[in-house]
């Protein structure tokens, strides 16, 4: 049997990849909280822990998701130098344990922003932030390394996620809240266009690229990206609450670009992978998610 080692598989992403990864028949092992017997309480910032997690696992397979990602931080946050020196490591550590294939979470912020359409190998990268540039740096020394030993690797860079479990302090997880609360919700104008993806697509999209000998970067994104205005206008249809949306209250930010899009061709044709959700059924889960939790 497979044996998967997921990192972060507590998180927003994570907990959708276990079950996808076991869908596929892999045995998964996590890193993060919760009860799941299969999780093992690692601290993957301390180098002996790392080691000892990858020799009592020795997986065949890695899919390396856990990153600091706290809202409004992780743009800038010092925490990204150190989930580099963590995630390089962890390569290191894998491959000694006998690990053969290994799929790392990346992001459409390593990029280099202003193009519509992002494509692996047409758009640069040229990444704006800390984060952008910790994710990048990453994955240029882990693939160089990887040449090296004959590691089989692919890096999965995400889009604009959204769904069930995700963040406050995130676009959707905010704006879903505030309108079933019956509280305003300040934005932009919300014509910036973005490429919005279900997270159980996203994880479904990892899981594949994981199973599949696809090497380097792969795009995982919905490839249809919409005005932020179609969005909210969809949460505030679900949610009975139009009225609660103040678009112009906030400005756009700083250099936000006008459109930042997936090209999706490599996910479809190599990977063979196609999201289920399309948005309007992706929002009706996540608002149907988050009505749960609030009348729980």
């Amino acid at each position: 049997m497979k044996r998967v080692l997921v990192t972060g598989a507590s998180g927003f992403v994570g907990r959708h990849a276990v079950e996808a990864l076991r869908m596929r028949g892999f045995e998964v092992h996590g890193v993060g909280r919760g009860g799941d017997p299969a999780h093992h309480p690692t601290d993957l910032l301390n180098p002996a822990e790392r080691r000892a997690l990858m020799d009592a696992v020795r997986p065949s397979h890695c899919l390396h998701l856990a990153w600091d990602a706290e809202p409004g931080r992780y743009w800038t946050s010092e925490a990204n130098l150190d989930w580099v020196a963590a995630s390089l490591d962890l390569a290191r550590s894998f491959v000694a344990c006998g690990g053969r294939r290994l799929v790392v979470a990346g992001t459409c912020a390593e990029y280099e922003w202003g193009t519509p359409r992002l494509h692996e190998t047409a758009t640069p990268c040229r990444p704006a932030t800390l984060y952008g540039v910790a994710k990048d740096g990453t994955r240029r020394i882990v693939e160089a390394y990887a040449r090296t030993v004959g590691l089989s690797v692919a890096w999965g860079r995400l889009f604009f996620l959204y769904g069930p479990g995700e963040r406050p302090g995130r676009l959707v997880a905010d704006a879903t809240c505030a309108l079933l609360a019956g509280t305003p919700f300040a934005t932009s104008p919300g014509h910036q266009i973005r490429d919005f993806l279900h997270v159980a697509d996203a994880a479904g999209a990892l899981a594949a690229l994981l199973d599949s000998p696809v090497a380097g970067a792969v795009n995982i994104g919905s490839g249809k990206a919409v005005p932020v205005r179609t969005l909210l206008d969809g949460i505030a249809l679900l949610t009975g609450r139009p009225d609660l949306i103040a678009y112009g209250a906030r400005p756009l930010g700083l250099g936000e670009p006008a459109a930042i899009e997936a090209d999706i061709h490599r996910l479809s044709d190599e990977v063979g992978f196609a999201p289920r959700f399309d948005l309007d059924a992706g929002l009706a889960d996540t608002v149907a998610w988050w009505r749960q939790q609030t009348d729980g």
